[in-house]
């Protein structure tokens, strides 16, 4: 199988440049791996078996320490960070690293080169990790040469860290093959699949890991791993070998038919041609899209993000019609539209996916795009008047006459919204009781969002043959659009405003106006279009994204670092978003056309994306940048939106 990323260049895995590129594997099922190209956990969510379990998900298996074992010469092939050392270096054996699209290493020890790789089983909470002997050196034909493995766990929520303490159980049960270990018994008990030829003891606590990437986040930054037992190989005896992590008992042998099926899973991915963009991007789809019990979802992002409503809509079509997989994308819909309460979506799940938060004004009118573009791409018209389109009509009523926050359609035909103290737009940051973008009134992509789903609803009346439901959306859609381009048109900008709330208009330079072009139905007229088009570009349009605010604003923040609260007033306030890509895109075709010098432009703008895949998030599209060059990537290090949005454009330009 050919790598999807290969890195030879020894610089690299010096851990200033290292920590600087993340792998990630995921289950299907809200659990994953992850950590740096050297193993040198920076995160307080990284781990090589994290769980999505009952109430959150808990990092189980922090990390596996490897030794080689020389003619008695213990050689460290492990890299972890403390407040000032790096011990021990096992960075300095790495030759090189490659995604399969599985992490695989490959470590050159005094000339001895032995393959780790590691990978998640999709459905299961099965972790999958090899080593092989590739080269013995004459030097070291006639050595004892043994492999020593030491789990470190962690066993705690992955949003906080653990340190020693004695509430710990410290037993390791044994079986033939088989090792498990349970230290609380609120948690799940982890099984280790082996063929060793010995178990001895652990060493206990291993204290004070530095995660540095937290001390930069204002947040928790030591931990305290606890090692139960240790794993020995002879490499003489099998130079290939290895274990499965799991929930469940497990049998080694079975491991070859674990990895065997995996591997063929994902080279199946449809249109999955490796070293290609697109095929990248469906490799990177694949990571979000997840199965609680029977209900189908999507992750907003890795490592901190659950499920969220309006991250779920916009990324719906690009993970999942782009990518052929049309039965997720109808299970996912019937979900939501199972949630749907008083007109609206939930917007955040939360980690124990029971408390459903209510508190965005447009998840509800991204639920009608998905539905626009899964009926375009799917032509499944029935699927839609079945299970849909009553949902959607209540949609429709409840944003008319009113529902939470004040949301309601005012006697203009626009949507209103907004309550002191909520943030209800996608630009939701909010430190303590301060809301950084509050945004209150009528907010120009809301209007975008609300005539769409007007349009959507008279063509689908139109063609349910409901001719009266489609005269009564057509009439709501020609009023939003008259007062829209009447009262938001700022002919000082030759631009659009961003907020109007009655006499008051935002003139902040923001991306939400290129959504009243984008959208399957566009509200804004179009001989405006080229006008918007090109303040966006000359002002918000970076390589990686559009900025959230323009950098001459008083309130423009070009750097997104610090605390919590001072990253969460960056965060819209200037702060690079890639997905913003999509809208832009789809606006920059709408108003220039189809047209060759178009898709030119297109991959032009796509490459400094193509080259991010290869830092950061490996092979993944994080969540944001900086607003100011050189544009460095924050955030989560893989982000829904972000890949979907990048898999739709690159329809345009293939």
């Amino acid at each position: 199988m050919n790598p999807s990323l290969q890195i030879k260049d020894p610089s690299i895995f010096a851990p200033q440049n290292a920590q600087q590129r993340e792998w990630l594997e995921t289950n299907g099922l809200g659990g994953y791996a992850s950590s740096t190209i050297i193993g040198m956990n920076t995160r307080r969510y990284h781990g090589l078996l994290v769980v999505d379990h009952q109430a959150g998900r808990w990092v189980l298996l922090s990390k596996i320490e490897e030794d080689l074992i020389i003619d008695g010469q213990r050689l460290c092939l492990s890299t972890n960070q403390y407040q000032g050392a790096l011990y021990p270096q096992g960075y300095e054996y790495i030759q090189r690293f490659e995604l399969r699209p599985h992490p695989v290493w490959v470590f050159n020890v005094n000339g001895l080169e032995i393959e780790k790789s590691l990978m998640m089983v999709d459905g299961q909470d099965v972790l999958v990790v090899e080593y092989k002997l590739l080269r013995i050196p004459r030097s070291l034909q006639k050595s004892r040469i043994h492999l020593e493995l030491r789990p470190l766990t962690a066993f705690r929520d992955y949003h906080s860290t653990t340190h020693q303490n004695n509430f710990l159980n410290p037993n390791v049960n044994q079986s033939r093959g088989l090792l498990s270990f349970k230290p609380y018994p609120d948690l799940p008990e982890i099984f280790i699949s082996h063929q060793a030829d010995q178990i001895m003891p652990g060493n206990g606590w291993y204290k004070n890991f530095y995660y540095e990437r937290e001390e930069e986040r204002g947040l928790g930054f030591q931990e305290d791993l606890f090692n139960p037992c240790v794993i020995s190989y002879d490499l003489k005896q099998s130079n290939e070998t290895g274990i499965l992590v799991s929930l469940q008992p497990q049998n080694v042998l079975d491991l070859e038919i674990y990895r065997d099926k995996e591997i063929l899973r994902r080279e199946k991915l449809p249109h999955n041609f490796w070293n290609k963009m697109r095929g990248r991007f469906n490799l990177a789809a694949d990571q979000f899209i997840i199965s609680r019990g029977e209900q189908r979802s999507i992750v907003a992002g890795y490592h901190w993000f659950a499920d969220w409503g309006r991250d779920t809509m916009i990324a719906l079509p690009g993970l999942t019609l782009y990518t052929g997989r049309f039965k997720d994308a109808e299970d996912i819909l019937l979900s939501f539209s199972k949630l749907v309460d008083r007109g609206m979506l939930p917007n955040r799940f939360g980690d124990s996916n029971t408390a459903l938060e209510y508190n965005t004004v447009d998840a509800a009118l991204w639920y009608f795009e998905a539905i626009r573009q899964y009926g375009q791409y799917t032509k499944k018209w029935h699927f839609i008047k079945k299970n849909l389109y009553d949902v959607l009509k209540s949609i429709i009523e409840a944003y008319k006459t009113g529902t939470r926050y004040n949301i309601h359609m005012d006697v203009d035909g626009l949507i209103y919204c907004g309550q002191e103290g909520v943030q209800l737009t996608w630009m939701d940051a909010k430190v303590g009781d301060r809301v950084i973008t509050p945004r209150y009134g009528k907010p120009v992509e809301i209007q975008a969002l609300w005539f769409n789903a007007l349009c959507i609803m008279e063509d689908l009346a139109r063609r349910f043959k409901l001719p009266s439901e489609s005269a009564y959306y057509q009439e709501l859609a020609q009023k939003a659009k008259l007062s829209f381009n009447q009262m938001f048109w700022n002919e000082n900008q030759n631009a659009l405003y961003d907020v109007v709330n009655g006499t008051v208009k935002d003139d902040s330079i923001r991306p939400n106006q290129i959504l009243t072009i984008s959208l399957g139905y566009a509200i804004l007229d179009p001989s405006r279009f080229k006008a918007v088009l090109s303040l966006v570009e000359k002002e918000l349009l970076t390589p990686y994204g559009l900025r959230t605010l323009n950098q001459s604003h008083p309130d423009y923040v070009g750097i997104y670092q610090g605390n919590p609260a001072q990253r969460d007033s960056a965060y819209h306030q200037g702060t690079v978003w890639p997905w913003l890509l999509g809208p832009y895109i789809r606006a920059l075709v709408k108003s220039e056309g189809d047209s060759r010098s178009t898709r030119i432009k297109i991959r032009q703008t796509l490459k400094p994306i193509q080259e991010a895949l290869n830092i950061y998030g490996l092979g993944q599209l994080g969540e944001i940048f900086d607003g100011d060059a050189p544009f460095v990537p924050r955030g989560c290090i893989a982000q829904a939106w972000s890949v979907a949005q990048i898999s739709e454009i690159l329809h345009y330009a293939p």
